[in-house]
């Protein structure tokens, strides 16, 4: 835990260095008045879109453990919305390793696939909102900030792609690596473990494995985020926007993009950042931030407090996030070898 404190306060840093961009010249009067006179019946279609993106999010993740083990995505979907809750109300983003954990206890699915698989979704996840915001380069024209955004992003999740293919081309070298490392490094008593830990991973890359399961993962991601552009797009008709569907891809790509920064839970700060992504599109400053605000809450507080009687309902107690912690720690410890 001590040696996250300097990630911690690196996530307090942004998100306050956000916040204050993101509202510093908005005159708060009249963003209380566009809250004040928003049409909030349009939330109600959002949150259902919103839903019907995370039941997909669900079979995307059987998808990826397929290789592994069958589970319903009805059955993913809890477990799912129990991990969106704990992101967005504990640090380190440990909502992710919460349900790695469940899913081991439940479902008896090694904690390195589940991880794993977290991760690629991650990637898959990064990869579509790159383009998602390129394709809006056909449109719109894009800041300074976003073009450096989209270039660094697709460095970085591109790149990561070619790595996590190659790993999965070739388990047996993902091995032998593995094992040279763990022997020269780690204490005998303390290897078992670990192999057992980076066999759970090879198991997570299986997805890709084979081009069309690749595709087929890649084309239910963009159906996702079609989905959150579309629950964004609904949302933004309960203010004076006028924002067109393709906009909305581009504030959301980019935003979202931003999330993956160190920030408090529940990405506060960076997301407000599209605030000022809207103006940079002529948005009007109090009913941008007002729509920003109210947007960020319809993607907080439905899905935590969900999260919340789906966790009793799994009969997971709060003390065992520690022992989800501790799980987190582990695969931290393999991943500085």
């Amino acid at each position: 835990m001590k040696r996250r404190w300097p990630l911690l306060l690196l996530g307090l840093a942004l998100s306050l260095c956000f916040l204050w961009f993101a509202f510093r010249d908005l005159h708060l009067i009249e963003v209380w008045d566009a809250l004040k006179t928003a049409r909030y019946v349009w939330l109600i279609p959002g949150v259902m879109v919103y839903f019907i993106s995370v039941w997909f999010r669900a079979w995307r993740w059987g998808f990826l453990l397929s290789g592994s083990r069958w589970v319903s995505t009805a059955r993913l979907f809890s477990i799912v919305v129990i991990g969106y809750m704990g992101n967005n109300i504990l640090p380190f983003r440990l909502g992710e390793v919460l349900r790695a954990y469940i899913l081991w206890r439940k479902e008896g699915i090694h904690i390195g696939t589940t991880l794993t698989t977290v991760v690629l979704e991650r990637l898959l996840d990064g990869l579509t909102l790159v383009c998602f915001v390129l394709f809006g380069l056909l449109f719109l024209p894009l800041s300074e900030f976003l073009g450096r955004l989209v270039m660094v992003a697709s460095g970085v999740f591109f790149g990561a792609l070619a790595v996590f293919l190659y790993l999965a081309a070739h388990p047996d070298r993902l091995r032998r690596l593995a094992r040279r490392a763990l022997d020269a490094r780690i204490p005998p008593r303390l290897r078992l473990p670990l192999l057992g830990f980076l066999e759970g991973v090879i198991a997570g890359l299986e997805g890709l494995r084979r081009a069309r399961d690749v595709l087929v993962l890649f084309g239910i991601t963009v159906w996702v985020w079609l989905l959150e552009a579309l629950k964004y797009w609904l949302v933004s008709f309960a203010f004076d926007l006028h924002l067109g569907y393709v906009s909305v891809m581009v504030m959301g790509g980019a935003v979202n993009l931003l999330t993956a920064l160190p920030s408090l839970p529940g990405y506060i700060g960076t997301f407000e950042m599209g605030i000022k992504i809207l103006e940079g599109m002529g948005a009007p400053s109090a009913a941008a931030a007002s729509y920003i605000l109210v947007l960020h809450a319809v993607l907080l507080v439905p899905v935590t407090l969900l999260g919340m009687v789906l966790m009793g309902v799994e009969g997971v107690r709060w003390a065992e996030i520690e022992e989800a912690a501790r799980m987190r720690r582990e695969r931290d410890a393999l991943q500085e070898l």
